[in-house]
C-alpha cells in the first residue's frame, strides 16, 4: 500500500470502525484550531530544502538476488525464477483436495518492487530459543547483503515481537511469541522511509522475523530505483503551524488503539500544543492525496512526524501528527502562494 495513501486511511479506518455521532470531519474541525502552538523542537537542524525523487517501475530484480532470496526461504526444491517484469508466487503445499485459497508463501510483485517471504503457520507455531537482538541484528544484515542492498542506505530503525494469534490466556507470556525482527530502514540523503509500524509495513528498506534457534519466519523488501527530481525549500514553522489550524495534518493512531475517536474527541478540548520533536521522513506519493487506483506511485516526497504533548490544563497527553515538510506542499495544502 501506498505510505500516503496509507496514512489517509489509517486516519479515516479508525473513524469507520468507532462508535459516536460526530464524523472524523467534525471532530478533525475542532483540532487545536485555537489552541497556542508553541515550538520547543529544535530545527535548525533541518535540510533547508528537500529533493523530491521519481520512482522507475517495475523494478526487475536480477538473478542472484532471486536465487538467494529463495535459499533464505529454503524453497530450492521449487526452482528459481527468472528475472522479469511479471508477478511471481509460490503457494503453500496444501495437497490436491484442500478447500479453500491456498495461502502464498514466497512472491516476487515488480510493480510494487517487493520480494517477500511467509514461513507457513508462522504467526500460530510458538518458537522457542529465539535469538538475541544482537543475533538478529548481524543476521539482518548478512542476508541484506545477500540481497545486494546497499548498507550505506539503510539504517536500523526498530526491533518488533509477533505475538502468536491462536495462544490465549498463557500462563507463560513468552509461548506467545512467534518470532522477533528488526527492520532496516532504506535512506534517501540520510533521512528514513516512514512506516506505520516496527516492521516497515508500506516503506522501503529490508524487515525480517526470526523464530527457533534463528530460523527464518519471514523477510520483506522493498527497493525501487529512484532518481532526483526537483528540489523544494523546506516549510517554516509558521506554515507548518498553519496547517496544524488548517486540519490539514493527520494525528496519528497508536498501534492497536481501539478508540481513536474517543482520544480526538480529548483532542479536541487541548489548551495548547507544545510541538517537542519534528522528524523528516520520505514516503510514497503526494501528501494530501490519496491514490483512486492501485497504480503505483510515481514519486517518493519528504513529509514530517511531529511529536507534541497537547495540554488540557490538568493533565496532558503525548499527541504524534503527520504534516507537510515542504514550503510548495504546505501552500498548496492551505491555498496561499509558494514561499
Amino acid at each position: 500500500m501506498k505510505a500516503f495513501a496509507l496514512l489517509a486511511l489509517i486516519f479515516a479506518g479508525a473513524a469507520s470502525v468507532s462508535a459516536g455521532p460526530a464524523t472524523l470531519e467534525e471532530l478533525n474541525s475542532h483540532l487545536f484550531t485555537n489552541a497556542p502552538i508553541v515550538w520547543e523542537a529544535p530545527t535548525n537542524n533541518l535540510p533547508k530544502a528537500f529533493w523530491i525523487y521519481k520512482r522507475h517501475l517495475p523494478q526487475i530484480f536480477n538473478q542472484i538476488v532471486i536465487s538467494n532470496a529463495i535459499v533464505l526461504a529454503s524453497l530450492q526444491s521449487k526452482g528459481f525464477p527468472k528475472p522479469s517484469t511479471d508477478e511471481f508466487y509460490i503457494p503453500e503445499d496444501k495437497g490436491p483436495n484442500y478447500e479453500g485459497p491456498i495461502p502464498v508463501i514466497f512472491e516476487i510483485r515488480p510493480a510494487d518492487a517487493n520480494l517477500s517471504y511467509y514461513m507457513p503457520n508462522c504467526i500460530t507455531i510458538p518458537a522457542k530459543g529465539i535469538p538475541s537482538d544482537e543475533a538478529i541484528t548481524k543476521r539482518a544484515w548478512e542476508y541484506a547483503l545477500k540481497l545486494e542492498l546497499d548498507p550505506a542506505k539503510l539504517v536500523q530503525q526498530s526491533f518488533y515481537t509477533r505475538l502468536c494469534s491462536t495462544i490465549e490466556d498463557a500462563q507463560d507470556a513468552t509461548t506467545n511469541i512467534c518470532g522477533r525482527g528488526v527492520f532496516l530502514s532504506r535512506q534517501l540523503d540520510g533521512i528514513s522511509f516512514f512506516s506505520a509500524d516496527n516492521e516497515g509495513n508500506a516503506a522501503e528498506g529490508f524487515s525480517i522475523a526470526f523464530g527457533s534457534h534463528e530460523e527464518i519466519r519471514s523477510f520483506s523488501m522493498r527497493w525501487s530505483n529512484v532518481e532526483r527530481y526537483e528540489n523544494h525549500a523546506t516549510a517554516s514553522q509558521q506554515q507548518i503551524n498553519d496547517c496544524i489550524r488548517a486540519h490539514k495534518t493527520i494525528v496519528l493512531p497508536r498501534i492497536g488503539e481501539e478508540d481513536f475517536f474517543a482520544r480526538l474527541r480529548t483532542l479536541a478540548r487541548a489548551k495548547k500544543l507544545t510541538v517537542t520533536k519534528i522528524t523528516p521522513y520520505y514516503g510514497e506519493g503526494i501528501f494530501g492525496e490519496i491514490p483512486t487506483n492501485d497504480t503505483p506511485c510515481e514519486f517518493v516526497t519528504p513529509f514530517a512526524e511531529l511529536e507534541a504533548v497537547a495540554d488540557f490544563g490538568s493533565s496532558n497527553a503525548i499527541v504524534r501528527l503527520i504534516a507537510p515538510i515542504l514550503s510548495s506542499e504546505a501552500s498548496r495544502l492551505l491555498g496561499t502562494k509558494a514561499r
